[in-house]
């Protein structure tokens, strides 16, 4: 059992039904008008997921863009934070080869492409 999941951490847990072998289940943060230290939680999410990618040695990953839902986090401020997150953090889980944005709007899509253009080398598709 997960026994609850702090803003910012991250727990994994096997995918049971699911495709997917394992899912890995994180807390993002509440929009605070960016005051109480929402970007570095967000990171944090990222974070913690990847390391736990690397410590299951996970072959591959998908985000959606967390906390931009109903926790109204400025869409593109975190695809700049998950993208930034996800390029420092790789060495950590070098088991991944594959990480996918899973972007439920066209808006988002276009800022999670630009962040990868700013963030990553010639190897982001």
């Amino acid at each position: 059992m997960l026994h609850g999941c702090k803003t910012g951490d991250a727990k994994i847990t096997k995918g049971y039904r699911l495709k997917a072998a394992h899912v890995i289940h994180t807390v993002g943060p509440v929009w605070k008008a960016g005051t109480l230290g929402e970007d570095d939680l967000l990171a944090s999410c990222y974070r913690r997921s990847m390391e736990l990618c690397g410590k299951h040695k996970l072959t591959s990953v998908a985000f959606p863009a967390i906390s931009t839902g109903i926790y109204r986090f400025p869409a593109d401020r975190a695809a700049d934070i998950a993208v930034r997150t996800i390029v420092e953090t790789l060495p950590a889980a070098p088991s991944v080869s594959r990480v996918v944005f899973c972007c439920f709007s066209e808006p988002s899509a276009k800022l999670h492409a630009e962040a990868l253009a700013r963030h990553s080398g010639p190897c982001a598709r």
